[in-house]
Protein backbone atom coordinates (compact mmCIF):
# COMPACT_ATOMS: atom_id res chain seq x y z
CA UNK A 1 0.00 0.00 0.00
CA UNK A 2 1.49 3.47 -1.06
CA UNK A 3 2.19 5.92 1.80
CA UNK A 4 -0.27 8.76 0.99
CA UNK A 5 1.87 11.24 2.61
CA UNK A 6 4.20 10.81 -0.02
CA UNK A 7 4.27 12.43 -3.64
CA UNK A 8 4.24 9.50 -6.43
CA UNK A 9 4.61 10.45 -9.99
CA UNK A 10 3.37 8.17 -12.25
CA UNK A 11 4.75 8.46 -16.22
CA UNK A 12 1.80 7.29 -18.32
CA UNK A 13 3.55 8.28 -21.18
CA UNK A 14 6.39 10.05 -23.11
CA UNK A 15 9.44 8.15 -21.38
CA UNK A 16 11.73 5.55 -23.58
CA UNK A 17 9.71 6.90 -26.67
CA UNK A 18 8.91 10.69 -28.47
CA UNK A 19 5.45 11.82 -27.71
CA UNK A 20 2.64 10.87 -25.70
CA UNK A 21 3.99 12.74 -23.11
CA UNK A 22 1.22 12.73 -20.11
CA UNK A 23 2.84 12.59 -16.12
CA UNK A 24 0.42 11.95 -13.19
CA UNK A 25 1.70 13.67 -9.92
CA UNK A 26 -0.49 12.31 -6.93
CA UNK A 27 -0.66 13.46 -3.18
CA UNK A 28 -3.37 12.08 -0.69
CA UNK A 29 -6.81 12.84 -2.73
CA UNK A 30 -5.63 14.95 -5.12
CA UNK A 31 -3.96 13.93 -8.67
CA UNK A 32 -2.81 16.22 -11.55
CA UNK A 33 -1.85 15.33 -14.76
CA UNK A 34 1.06 17.41 -16.51
CA UNK A 35 0.02 17.24 -20.75
CA UNK A 36 -2.26 14.59 -22.55
CA UNK A 37 -0.19 13.73 -26.11
CA UNK A 38 0.09 11.80 -28.96
CA UNK A 39 2.48 9.88 -31.12
CA UNK A 40 1.96 9.03 -34.15
CA UNK A 41 2.50 5.52 -35.81
CA UNK A 42 5.44 3.87 -37.19
CA UNK A 43 5.40 2.36 -39.94
CA UNK A 44 4.84 -1.30 -38.65
CA UNK A 45 1.23 0.38 -37.48
CA UNK A 46 -0.48 -0.37 -40.76
CA UNK A 47 -3.36 2.06 -40.83
CA UNK A 48 -3.49 3.78 -37.67
CA UNK A 49 -3.39 7.16 -37.27
CA UNK A 50 -2.43 8.36 -34.23
CA UNK A 51 -1.58 6.62 -31.14
CA UNK A 52 -2.81 7.56 -27.30
CA UNK A 53 -1.70 6.91 -23.66
CA UNK A 54 -3.85 4.28 -22.19
CA UNK A 55 -5.19 5.96 -18.73
CA UNK A 56 -6.98 3.20 -17.46
CA UNK A 57 -5.04 3.93 -14.03
CA UNK A 58 -6.53 7.70 -14.20
CA UNK A 59 -10.31 6.03 -14.59
CA UNK A 60 -10.07 4.11 -11.98
CA UNK A 61 -9.07 6.86 -9.78
CA UNK A 62 -11.36 9.36 -11.46
CA UNK A 63 -12.51 10.99 -8.58
CA UNK A 64 -9.89 12.24 -7.36
CA UNK A 65 -8.10 13.86 -10.72
CA UNK A 66 -8.29 17.39 -10.45
CA UNK A 67 -7.14 18.50 -14.05
CA UNK A 68 -5.04 18.77 -16.79
CA UNK A 69 -2.18 21.38 -16.78
CA UNK A 70 -0.72 21.92 -20.27
CA UNK A 71 2.59 22.38 -20.35
CA UNK A 72 2.30 23.92 -24.41
CA UNK A 73 0.08 23.38 -27.40
CA UNK A 74 2.47 20.87 -29.49
CA UNK A 75 0.63 17.71 -30.65
CA UNK A 76 2.57 15.80 -28.50
CA UNK A 77 1.39 17.23 -25.10
CA UNK A 78 -2.00 18.34 -26.26
CA UNK A 79 -3.24 15.78 -29.22
CA UNK A 80 -4.79 13.36 -26.65
CA UNK A 81 -7.26 15.65 -25.01
CA UNK A 82 -10.10 15.35 -27.74
CA UNK A 83 -10.23 11.65 -26.76
CA UNK A 84 -9.33 11.79 -23.05
CA UNK A 85 -11.47 14.13 -22.00
CA UNK A 86 -14.54 12.14 -23.30
CA UNK A 87 -13.32 9.53 -20.98
CA UNK A 88 -12.19 11.89 -18.45
CA UNK A 89 -14.54 15.03 -18.45
CA UNK A 90 -12.23 17.20 -16.01
CA UNK A 91 -11.27 20.57 -16.33
CA UNK A 92 -7.98 21.99 -18.58
CA UNK A 93 -5.40 24.72 -17.38
CA UNK A 94 -3.15 25.84 -20.05
CA UNK A 95 -2.00 29.34 -21.29
CA UNK A 96 -4.24 31.16 -23.46
CA UNK A 97 -2.57 29.82 -27.18
CA UNK A 98 -2.65 26.60 -25.97
CA UNK A 99 -5.93 26.33 -24.69
CA UNK A 100 -7.18 28.04 -28.48
CA UNK A 101 -5.49 24.92 -29.85
CA UNK A 102 -6.90 22.29 -27.87
CA UNK A 103 -10.49 24.51 -28.13
CA UNK A 104 -10.09 24.05 -31.62
CA UNK A 105 -9.24 20.67 -31.76
CA UNK A 106 -12.58 19.52 -28.81
CA UNK A 107 -14.90 21.75 -31.41
CA UNK A 108 -13.50 19.60 -34.36
CA UNK A 109 -14.64 16.84 -31.85
CA UNK A 110 -18.04 18.02 -30.95
CA UNK A 111 -17.16 18.41 -27.54
CA UNK A 112 -16.40 22.12 -26.26
CA UNK A 113 -19.14 22.74 -24.69
CA UNK A 114 -19.06 19.99 -22.31
CA UNK A 115 -15.66 20.71 -21.47
CA UNK A 116 -14.18 23.36 -18.98
CA UNK A 117 -10.95 25.11 -19.99
CA UNK A 118 -9.16 27.63 -17.76
CA UNK A 119 -6.48 30.20 -18.96
CA UNK A 120 -3.93 31.14 -17.08
CA UNK A 121 -0.74 33.61 -17.13
CA UNK A 122 2.96 32.54 -16.80
CA UNK A 123 3.28 33.22 -12.60
CA UNK A 124 0.10 32.47 -12.20
CA UNK A 125 -1.08 29.77 -9.10
CA UNK A 126 -3.83 27.21 -9.49
CA UNK A 127 -4.77 26.36 -5.87
CA UNK A 128 -5.58 23.24 -5.08
CA UNK A 129 -7.04 21.54 -1.22
CA UNK A 130 -3.07 20.08 -0.62
CA UNK A 131 -1.26 21.41 -4.06
CA UNK A 132 -0.60 24.43 -6.08
CA UNK A 133 0.25 23.64 -9.65
CA UNK A 134 2.73 27.36 -11.11
CA UNK A 135 3.14 28.08 -14.30
CA UNK A 136 6.49 29.51 -15.37
CA UNK A 137 7.53 31.15 -18.51
CA UNK A 138 10.01 29.44 -20.84
CA UNK A 139 11.08 29.74 -23.95
CA UNK A 140 9.96 26.78 -26.81
CA UNK A 141 9.19 26.51 -30.53
CA UNK A 142 5.81 27.61 -29.85
CA UNK A 143 4.72 31.49 -28.28
CA UNK A 144 3.27 30.63 -24.50
CA UNK A 145 5.05 27.54 -23.51
CA UNK A 146 6.38 27.19 -19.76
CA UNK A 147 7.49 25.03 -16.77
CA UNK A 148 5.39 24.12 -14.80
CA UNK A 149 6.30 23.79 -10.38
CA UNK A 150 3.70 21.50 -8.28
CA UNK A 151 3.96 23.01 -4.76
CA UNK A 152 3.35 19.95 -2.25
CA UNK A 153 3.84 19.48 1.80
CA UNK A 154 6.40 16.87 1.11
CA UNK A 155 8.43 19.64 -1.22
CA UNK A 156 8.33 21.05 -4.71
CA UNK A 157 8.34 19.19 -8.03
CA UNK A 158 9.44 21.12 -11.29
CA UNK A 159 8.62 19.85 -14.65
CA UNK A 160 10.72 22.07 -17.32
CA UNK A 161 8.23 21.04 -20.07
CA UNK A 162 9.74 21.31 -23.86
CA UNK A 163 12.02 24.32 -23.34
CA UNK A 164 15.21 25.79 -24.48
CA UNK A 165 17.11 29.44 -23.09
CA UNK A 166 16.41 31.87 -25.85
CA UNK A 167 18.18 35.04 -24.71
CA UNK A 168 16.32 36.37 -27.83
CA UNK A 169 13.52 35.60 -28.70
CA UNK A 170 11.00 36.51 -31.43
CA UNK A 171 8.22 37.81 -29.00
CA UNK A 172 10.45 39.60 -26.03
CA UNK A 173 9.30 37.08 -23.59
CA UNK A 174 12.63 35.64 -22.10
CA UNK A 175 12.34 32.44 -20.42
CA UNK A 176 11.64 32.95 -16.03
CA UNK A 177 15.39 32.14 -15.04
CA UNK A 178 14.62 34.39 -11.98
CA UNK A 179 11.56 32.35 -10.84
CA UNK A 180 13.35 29.06 -11.22
CA UNK A 181 16.58 30.06 -9.05
CA UNK A 182 14.09 31.73 -6.79
CA UNK A 183 12.87 27.99 -6.50
CA UNK A 184 16.52 26.17 -6.71
CA UNK A 185 17.34 28.54 -3.88
CA UNK A 186 14.00 27.71 -1.54
CA UNK A 187 14.76 24.06 -2.45
CA UNK A 188 13.35 21.50 -5.07
CA UNK A 189 12.84 18.34 -3.93
CA UNK A 190 12.44 16.63 -7.94
CA UNK A 191 13.59 17.94 -11.46
CA UNK A 192 11.99 16.68 -14.20
CA UNK A 193 13.70 17.84 -17.60
CA UNK A 194 13.41 17.68 -20.84
CA UNK A 195 15.99 15.78 -23.01
CA UNK A 196 15.56 15.49 -26.50
CA UNK A 197 18.68 17.29 -27.57
CA UNK A 198 21.09 15.72 -24.83
CA UNK A 199 23.16 14.74 -26.67
CA UNK A 200 24.14 17.80 -28.73
CA UNK A 201 26.76 19.89 -27.05
CA UNK A 202 26.74 23.59 -26.74
CA UNK A 203 23.60 25.88 -27.22
CA UNK A 204 20.64 26.12 -29.01
CA UNK A 205 20.55 29.12 -31.40
CA UNK A 206 18.39 31.68 -31.23
CA UNK A 207 14.84 31.60 -33.10
CA UNK A 208 15.82 34.66 -34.53
CA UNK A 209 18.75 33.80 -36.43
CA UNK A 210 16.54 32.30 -38.22
CA UNK A 211 15.18 35.08 -39.74
CA UNK A 212 18.83 36.87 -41.13
CA UNK A 213 18.84 33.43 -43.03
CA UNK A 214 15.07 34.18 -44.30
CA UNK A 215 16.06 37.56 -45.39
CA UNK A 216 19.14 36.47 -47.35
CA UNK A 217 17.12 33.92 -49.16
CA UNK A 218 14.21 35.74 -50.34
CA UNK A 219 16.44 38.39 -51.64
CA UNK A 220 17.77 36.25 -54.03
CA UNK A 221 14.64 34.52 -54.90
CA UNK A 222 12.76 35.40 -58.11
CA UNK A 223 9.63 33.14 -58.37
CA UNK A 224 7.24 32.03 -55.68
CA UNK A 225 8.89 31.12 -51.74
CA UNK A 226 7.11 28.61 -50.30
CA UNK A 227 7.67 27.68 -46.88
CA UNK A 228 6.88 24.15 -45.12
CA UNK A 229 7.03 24.32 -41.35
CA UNK A 230 4.92 23.28 -37.90
CA UNK A 231 1.46 25.03 -38.07
CA UNK A 232 2.49 25.63 -34.27
CA UNK A 233 5.61 27.77 -34.84
CA UNK A 234 4.25 31.09 -34.66
CA UNK A 235 7.48 32.41 -34.12
CA UNK A 236 9.06 31.10 -37.34
CA UNK A 237 5.49 31.98 -39.20
CA UNK A 238 6.36 35.92 -37.83
CA UNK A 239 9.82 35.34 -39.13
CA UNK A 240 8.85 34.45 -42.63
CA UNK A 241 6.40 37.55 -42.83
CA UNK A 242 8.77 39.77 -41.81
CA UNK A 243 11.21 38.89 -44.79
CA UNK A 244 7.80 38.70 -46.87
CA UNK A 245 6.89 42.18 -45.82
CA UNK A 246 10.81 43.81 -46.41
CA UNK A 247 10.81 42.17 -49.82
CA UNK A 248 7.65 43.13 -50.93
CA UNK A 249 5.42 39.71 -51.40
CA UNK A 250 1.89 39.03 -50.00
CA UNK A 251 1.41 35.90 -48.02
CA UNK A 252 -0.96 32.87 -48.11
CA UNK A 253 -1.20 30.24 -45.58
CA UNK A 254 -2.25 26.71 -46.90
CA UNK A 255 -3.19 23.64 -45.03
CA UNK A 256 -6.04 23.14 -43.32
CA UNK A 257 -4.34 23.09 -39.58
CA UNK A 258 -2.00 26.36 -40.90
CA UNK A 259 -5.04 28.32 -41.92
CA UNK A 260 -6.68 27.70 -38.48
CA UNK A 261 -3.74 28.27 -36.36
CA UNK A 262 -2.63 31.47 -38.40
CA UNK A 263 -6.23 32.76 -38.21
CA UNK A 264 -6.20 32.30 -34.51
CA UNK A 265 -2.43 33.20 -33.83
CA UNK A 266 -3.45 36.70 -35.54
CA UNK A 267 -6.84 37.25 -33.16
CA UNK A 268 -4.96 36.66 -30.31
CA UNK A 269 -2.57 38.95 -30.88
CA UNK A 270 0.47 36.40 -31.03
CA UNK A 271 0.87 36.85 -34.91
CA UNK A 272 1.09 40.44 -36.80
CA UNK A 273 0.47 41.10 -40.68
CA UNK A 274 0.66 44.46 -41.64
CA UNK A 275 -2.69 45.35 -43.14
CA UNK A 276 -3.13 44.38 -47.23
CA UNK A 277 -0.04 41.88 -47.09
CA UNK A 278 -2.52 39.00 -45.93
CA UNK A 279 -4.23 37.15 -48.87
CA UNK A 280 -6.16 33.90 -49.44
CA UNK A 281 -5.04 31.44 -51.57
CA UNK A 282 -7.46 32.31 -54.39
CA UNK A 283 -6.42 35.69 -54.61
CA UNK A 284 -2.56 33.87 -55.65
CA UNK A 285 -3.05 34.44 -59.38
CA UNK A 286 -3.88 37.75 -59.08
CA UNK A 287 0.01 39.16 -58.52
CA UNK A 288 3.01 37.96 -60.34
CA UNK A 289 5.43 34.97 -58.45
CA UNK A 290 8.06 37.15 -56.87
CA UNK A 291 5.20 38.59 -55.22
CA UNK A 292 4.43 35.12 -53.19
CA UNK A 293 5.30 33.52 -50.08
CA UNK A 294 3.02 30.53 -49.66
CA UNK A 295 3.55 29.38 -45.84
CA UNK A 296 2.04 25.77 -46.19
CA UNK A 297 1.94 22.49 -43.80
CA UNK A 298 3.97 19.34 -44.67
CA UNK A 299 7.36 19.56 -43.61
CA UNK A 300 7.55 16.12 -42.75
CA UNK A 301 6.69 15.05 -45.91
CA UNK A 302 3.08 13.84 -44.70
CA UNK A 303 1.55 12.45 -47.97
CA UNK A 304 -1.96 14.23 -46.90
CA UNK A 305 -0.44 17.37 -46.05
CA UNK A 306 -0.26 20.52 -48.35
CA UNK A 307 3.50 20.47 -49.32
CA UNK A 308 3.21 16.67 -50.61
CA UNK A 309 0.11 17.46 -52.66
CA UNK A 310 1.96 20.46 -54.16
CA UNK A 311 5.30 18.35 -54.97
CA UNK A 312 2.85 15.13 -56.82
CA UNK A 313 0.54 17.65 -58.13
CA UNK A 314 -2.69 16.76 -56.32
CA UNK A 315 -2.89 20.07 -55.00
CA UNK A 316 -6.19 21.77 -56.00
CA UNK A 317 -4.96 25.58 -55.42
CA UNK A 318 -1.06 25.64 -55.87
CA UNK A 319 0.91 23.95 -58.98
CA UNK A 320 4.91 23.59 -58.80
CA UNK A 321 6.23 26.87 -61.33
CA UNK A 322 8.93 27.89 -62.66
CA UNK A 323 12.07 29.53 -60.43
CA UNK A 324 9.55 28.61 -57.22
CA UNK A 325 11.77 27.69 -54.48
CA UNK A 326 10.83 25.81 -51.69
CA UNK A 327 11.64 25.80 -48.00
CA UNK A 328 11.37 22.78 -45.26
CA UNK A 329 12.03 24.80 -42.41
CA UNK A 330 12.01 21.86 -39.87
CA UNK A 331 14.24 18.38 -39.04
CA UNK A 332 12.27 15.30 -39.75
CA UNK A 333 11.19 13.95 -36.87
CA UNK A 334 12.63 10.14 -36.29
CA UNK A 335 11.03 7.75 -38.63
CA UNK A 336 10.07 10.62 -41.24
CA UNK A 337 13.49 10.78 -43.39
CA UNK A 338 11.76 8.84 -46.41
CA UNK A 339 8.93 10.50 -46.96
CA UNK A 340 10.62 14.15 -46.83
CA UNK A 341 13.53 12.90 -49.24
CA UNK A 342 10.46 11.48 -51.45
CA UNK A 343 8.85 15.35 -51.64
CA UNK A 344 12.11 17.10 -52.10
CA UNK A 345 12.56 14.63 -54.59
CA UNK A 346 9.59 15.22 -56.26
CA UNK A 347 9.89 19.06 -56.25
CA UNK A 348 13.79 18.78 -57.96
CA UNK A 349 11.90 16.88 -60.55
CA UNK A 350 9.23 19.19 -61.17
CA UNK A 351 12.22 21.86 -61.59
CA UNK A 352 11.62 23.86 -58.45
CA UNK A 353 14.83 24.69 -56.17
CA UNK A 354 14.81 23.14 -52.77
CA UNK A 355 16.37 24.47 -49.61
CA UNK A 356 16.76 22.22 -46.42
CA UNK A 357 17.92 22.36 -43.51
CA UNK A 358 21.39 19.93 -44.53
CA UNK A 359 21.90 23.08 -46.87
CA UNK A 360 20.99 26.17 -45.15
CA UNK A 361 20.26 26.88 -41.46
CA UNK A 362 16.71 27.49 -41.86
CA UNK A 363 15.58 25.44 -38.77
CA UNK A 364 17.06 25.50 -34.89
CA UNK A 365 15.37 23.41 -32.22
CA UNK A 366 13.01 24.12 -30.03
CA UNK A 367 15.18 22.21 -27.70
CA UNK A 368 18.19 22.71 -24.71
CA UNK A 369 21.50 21.44 -25.65
CA UNK A 370 23.54 20.62 -23.08
CA UNK A 371 24.86 23.41 -21.78
CA UNK A 372 21.35 24.63 -21.29
CA UNK A 373 20.66 21.57 -19.17
CA UNK A 374 23.15 22.07 -17.26
CA UNK A 375 22.37 25.83 -16.35
CA UNK A 376 19.16 24.09 -15.30
CA UNK A 377 20.00 21.77 -13.47
CA UNK A 378 23.02 24.09 -11.62
CA UNK A 379 19.83 26.69 -10.89
CA UNK A 380 17.94 24.19 -9.40
CA UNK A 381 19.91 22.20 -7.53
CA UNK A 382 17.46 19.52 -6.92
CA UNK A 383 17.40 16.48 -4.54
CA UNK A 384 16.51 14.26 -6.90
CA UNK A 385 16.32 14.02 -10.74
CA UNK A 386 14.08 12.21 -13.11
CA UNK A 387 15.29 12.81 -16.86
CA UNK A 388 11.70 13.07 -19.31
CA UNK A 389 11.01 13.65 -22.83
CA UNK A 390 13.24 11.39 -25.07
CA UNK A 391 14.07 7.84 -26.65
CA UNK A 392 15.75 5.75 -23.38
CA UNK A 393 19.05 6.83 -24.82
CA UNK A 394 18.61 10.40 -24.37
CA UNK A 395 17.05 9.76 -20.32
CA UNK A 396 20.41 7.50 -20.14
CA UNK A 397 22.40 10.61 -21.24
CA UNK A 398 20.58 13.25 -19.72
CA UNK A 399 21.08 11.12 -16.24
CA UNK A 400 24.44 10.33 -17.03
CA UNK A 401 24.80 14.40 -17.51
CA UNK A 402 23.14 15.18 -13.84
CA UNK A 403 26.51 13.16 -12.60
CA UNK A 404 28.90 14.55 -14.49
CA UNK A 405 28.30 18.05 -12.82
CA UNK A 406 27.80 15.85 -9.21
CA UNK A 407 24.55 14.31 -8.56
CA UNK A 408 25.00 11.33 -6.95
CA UNK A 409 23.98 8.74 -9.02
CA UNK A 410 21.55 7.09 -6.07
CA UNK A 411 19.56 10.68 -6.71
CA UNK A 412 19.05 9.95 -10.46
CA UNK A 413 15.64 7.77 -11.05
CA UNK A 414 15.68 6.71 -15.33
CA UNK A 415 11.80 5.03 -14.83
CA UNK A 416 10.14 3.33 -17.34
CA UNK A 417 6.56 4.38 -18.40
CA UNK A 418 4.14 3.38 -15.35
CA UNK A 419 6.60 2.86 -13.07
CA UNK A 420 6.10 4.88 -10.31
CA UNK A 421 8.58 7.12 -8.12
CA UNK A 422 7.60 7.68 -4.71
CA UNK A 423 9.51 10.76 -2.71
CA UNK A 424 8.90 11.90 0.91
CA UNK A 425 11.10 14.88 2.11
CA UNK A 426 13.97 12.87 2.36
CA UNK A 427 14.01 9.77 0.04
CA UNK A 428 12.93 8.47 -2.93
CA UNK A 429 12.60 4.79 -4.69
CA UNK A 430 10.84 3.52 -7.68
CA UNK A 431 7.51 1.51 -5.68
CA UNK A 432 5.95 -0.29 -8.06
CA UNK A 433 4.18 -0.08 -11.61
CA UNK A 434 0.34 1.04 -12.98
CA UNK A 435 -0.83 -0.33 -16.38
CA UNK A 436 0.08 2.00 -18.81
CA UNK A 437 0.56 1.20 -22.70
CA UNK A 438 -0.87 2.53 -26.01
CA UNK A 439 -4.17 2.97 -27.07
CA UNK A 440 -4.69 3.03 -31.32
CA UNK A 441 -6.84 5.63 -33.07
CA UNK A 442 -8.07 4.46 -36.66
CA UNK A 443 -10.57 6.77 -38.41
CA UNK A 444 -13.17 7.01 -36.12
CA UNK A 445 -12.70 4.24 -34.27
CA UNK A 446 -10.53 4.04 -30.31
CA UNK A 447 -9.28 1.39 -29.10
CA UNK A 448 -10.26 -1.23 -31.43
CA UNK A 449 -7.40 -1.62 -33.45
CA UNK A 450 -5.33 -3.51 -31.07
CA UNK A 451 -1.65 -5.45 -31.30
CA UNK A 452 -3.68 -8.97 -33.06
CA UNK A 453 -5.13 -6.58 -36.35
CA UNK A 454 -1.92 -4.65 -36.12
CA UNK A 455 -0.22 -8.09 -36.84
CA UNK A 456 -3.07 -9.58 -39.16
CA UNK A 457 -2.62 -6.11 -40.79
CA UNK A 458 0.94 -6.77 -41.48
CA UNK A 459 1.00 -9.77 -42.54
CA UNK A 460 -1.38 -9.07 -45.40
CA UNK A 461 0.80 -6.36 -46.04
CA UNK A 462 3.55 -8.71 -46.85
CA UNK A 463 2.29 -12.31 -47.89
CA UNK A 464 -0.98 -11.09 -48.85
CA UNK A 465 -4.95 -13.39 -48.16
CA UNK A 466 -6.00 -16.28 -49.79
CA UNK A 467 -9.81 -17.48 -48.97
CA UNK A 468 -11.11 -20.79 -50.00
CA UNK A 469 -15.19 -21.43 -50.41
CA UNK A 470 -16.68 -24.46 -50.12
CA UNK A 471 -20.69 -25.24 -50.16
CA UNK A 472 -21.67 -28.47 -48.39
CA UNK A 473 -25.07 -30.28 -48.55
CA UNK A 474 -26.49 -30.62 -45.03
CA UNK A 475 -28.32 -33.75 -44.87
CA UNK A 476 -25.34 -35.73 -46.59
CA UNK A 477 -22.43 -33.70 -45.62
CA UNK A 478 -21.17 -34.11 -49.24
CA UNK A 479 -19.11 -31.03 -51.48
CA UNK A 480 -21.74 -29.64 -53.94
CA UNK A 481 -19.59 -27.09 -54.80
CA UNK A 482 -16.24 -25.39 -54.58
CA UNK A 483 -13.58 -25.41 -53.11
CA UNK A 484 -13.19 -21.95 -54.84
CA UNK A 485 -10.03 -20.00 -54.01
CA UNK A 486 -9.71 -16.27 -54.54
CA UNK A 487 -6.40 -14.26 -53.56
CA UNK A 488 -5.56 -10.33 -53.05
CA UNK A 489 -1.93 -9.41 -52.62
CA UNK A 490 -0.52 -13.17 -52.84
CA UNK A 491 -0.54 -14.46 -56.10
CA UNK A 492 -1.95 -13.73 -59.42
CA UNK A 493 -4.44 -16.39 -60.48
CA UNK A 494 -3.73 -16.35 -63.85
CA UNK A 495 0.03 -16.70 -63.52
CA UNK A 496 -0.36 -19.29 -61.19
CA UNK A 497 -3.20 -21.47 -62.08
CA UNK A 498 -1.05 -24.95 -61.53
CA UNK A 499 -0.58 -24.09 -57.45
CA UNK A 500 -3.88 -22.34 -57.19
CA UNK A 501 -5.65 -25.72 -58.93
CA UNK A 502 -3.49 -27.83 -56.88
CA UNK A 503 -4.34 -26.03 -53.15
CA UNK A 504 -8.27 -26.37 -54.52
CA UNK A 505 -7.27 -30.43 -54.77
CA UNK A 506 -5.71 -30.25 -51.05
CA UNK A 507 -8.15 -28.36 -49.91
CA UNK A 508 -11.13 -31.01 -51.24
CA UNK A 509 -8.89 -33.66 -50.65
CA UNK A 510 -8.93 -32.65 -46.51
CA UNK A 511 -12.96 -31.45 -46.50
CA UNK A 512 -13.39 -34.94 -47.51
CA UNK A 513 -11.61 -36.87 -45.23
CA UNK A 514 -12.95 -34.78 -42.94
CA UNK A 515 -16.66 -35.43 -43.44
CA UNK A 516 -15.87 -39.09 -44.12
CA UNK A 517 -14.20 -39.35 -40.85
CA UNK A 518 -17.76 -37.69 -39.36
CA UNK A 519 -16.09 -34.53 -38.73
CA UNK A 520 -18.58 -32.04 -38.99
CA UNK A 521 -17.97 -29.06 -36.72
CA UNK A 522 -17.34 -26.31 -38.47
CA UNK A 523 -14.19 -24.86 -37.02
CA UNK A 524 -12.74 -28.24 -36.80
CA UNK A 525 -13.16 -28.26 -40.92
CA UNK A 526 -11.89 -24.76 -41.28
CA UNK A 527 -8.95 -25.06 -39.34
CA UNK A 528 -7.86 -28.36 -41.15
CA UNK A 529 -8.56 -27.23 -44.24
CA UNK A 530 -6.29 -23.88 -43.22
CA UNK A 531 -3.54 -26.05 -41.84
CA UNK A 532 -3.56 -27.98 -45.03
CA UNK A 533 -2.90 -25.65 -47.78
CA UNK A 534 -0.71 -23.53 -45.33
CA UNK A 535 1.90 -26.22 -45.52
CA UNK A 536 1.71 -27.22 -48.89
CA UNK A 537 1.73 -23.32 -49.71
CA UNK A 538 5.00 -22.50 -47.50
CA UNK A 539 6.31 -25.40 -49.27
CA UNK A 540 5.82 -23.82 -52.79
CA UNK A 541 6.09 -20.42 -52.10
CA UNK A 542 8.00 -19.83 -48.96
CA UNK A 543 5.22 -17.31 -48.07
CA UNK A 544 2.37 -17.40 -45.52
CA UNK A 545 -0.84 -15.75 -46.66
CA UNK A 546 -3.20 -14.48 -44.28
CA UNK A 547 -5.97 -18.14 -45.59
CA UNK A 548 -10.00 -17.73 -44.73
CA UNK A 549 -12.11 -20.64 -45.15
CA UNK A 550 -15.58 -20.22 -45.96
CA UNK A 551 -17.74 -22.86 -45.77
CA UNK A 552 -21.71 -22.41 -46.63
CA UNK A 553 -24.19 -25.22 -45.83
CA UNK A 554 -27.41 -25.64 -47.51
Amino acid sequence: MANTDNVRIIPLGGLGEIGKNITAIEYKNEIIVIDCGVSFPDEEMYGVDLVIPDIAYLLENSERVKGFFITHGHEDHIGSLPYILKQLNVPVFGTKLALAIVKNKLVEHGIANDCELYSVEPGEVVKLQNISVEFIRNTHSIADSCSIAIHTPVGIVLHTGDFKVDYTPIDGKLMDLERISTLGKKGVLLLMADSTNVERSGYTMSERSIGETFNRIFSKADGRVIVATFASNIHRMQQIVNSSVKYGRKVTFVGRSMEDISKMAIELGYLHIPEGYLISADEISRYTNNQITIITTGSQGEPVASLARIAFSTHRKVKVEPKDLFIISASPIPGNEKLISKVINELFKKGADVIYEDIEEVHVSGHAYREELKLIHTLVHPKFFMPVHGEYRHLKKHAELAMNIGMNKDDIFTLETGQVLELSDKSAAISGRVRCGSVYVDGIGVGDVGNIVLRDRKNLAQDGMLTIVATIEKETYSIIAGPDIITRGFVYAKESEELINEAKEIARKELENCLENQIIEWYLLKANMKKALEKYLYEKTKRRPSIIPIIMEI
